[in-house]
């Protein structure tokens, strides 16, 4: 058993986010067979990410504030504190901040064959995606 030092907080890409999100990478492969990648991702008000999936899925836990979640055929959901979703792998999604407050998940993501390749990012999400009721 051993305490790991903290990673550094990382402000996420533009190429990849609309506004200002940060992610603290709370756990992540340690041994030749592990997977899976925790981080705590916060966004701040009006930010999201671009489209994107995952090879194989991802679990999003909401901890602070009212997460929004797109789906492609335009439903968004409104994910509270305490709140688990599930992203099947392949399903093209965005999640993000309401307009109005901070938003904070743990995002649980596995690794892909090629860890490079766990996420396909695709294009921004348009205003019109983003507010929709």
């Amino acid at each position: 058993m051993q305490i790991l030092p903290k990673s550094p907080t990382v402000k996420n890409p533009p190429e990849q986010f609309t506004g200002d999100v940060w992610l603290d990478v709370i756990a992540s492969p340690k041994e030749a067979d592990q997977q899976a990648v925790v981080g705590r991702v916060r966004f701040a008000p009006c930010a999201r990410t671009a489209w994107h999936s995952h090879e194989r899925g991802q679990t999003l836990h909401v901890t602070e504030g009212v997460a929004l979640l797109g789906q492609r055929d335009g439903t968004v959901l409104e994910v509270h504190p305490g709140q688990t979703v599930y992203t099947a792998p392949g399903e093209e999604h965005w999640h993000g901040a309401t307009p109005e407050d901070f938003m904070e998940h743990l995002a649980v993501t596995e690794n892909g064959d090629d860890p490079a390749l766990t996420t396909t990012w695709l294009e921004h999400v348009t205003d019109a995606d983003y507010h929709r009721p």
